[in-house]
């Protein structure tokens, strides 16, 4: 079993930045992609950012290109969203995931484990 625990949410006001981390327990065979995902009550879970292990493909959703950035230290098996010029549509709960593939179909990567969320909140 993989535990991934997240890190780094809270509260900003609009355009300011916050960086998440995901710290993974370790690495399976079936992991070969991590990412972020968010989601707000009454919605479905969004793909916000995946990467592959490697780290030779990346995926973002359209509504964060070029405001967030996904990386990753494999020697700390942890993976890190770095969100600038928020805005109050970003608030949600943010949850690390544990996949097998990367892709920029919808999800962005299949999950296949799950951190606990950590809330960002974006006030106007």
């Amino acid at each position: 079993q993989v535990q991934l625990v997240e890190s780094g949410g809270g509260s900003v006001q609009a355009g300011g930045s916050l960086r998440l981390s995901c710290a993974a327990s370790r690495y399976t065979y079936s992991v070969n992609c991590m990412g972020w995902f968010r989601q707000v009550p009454g919605k479905e879970r969004e793909g916000v950012a995946a990467i592959s292990r490697g780290g030779g493909r990346i995926y973002y959703v359209d509504s964060v290109k070029g405001r967030f950035t996904i990386s990753q230290d494999n020697a700390k098996n942890t993976v890190y969203l770095q969100m600038n010029s928020l805005q109050p549509e970003d608030t949600a709960m943010y949850y690390c995931a544990a996949g097998s593939d990367c892709g920029d179909g919808a999800g962005l990567l299949n999950p296949i484990h799950w951190g606990q969320g950590t809330q960002v909140t974006v006030s106007s």
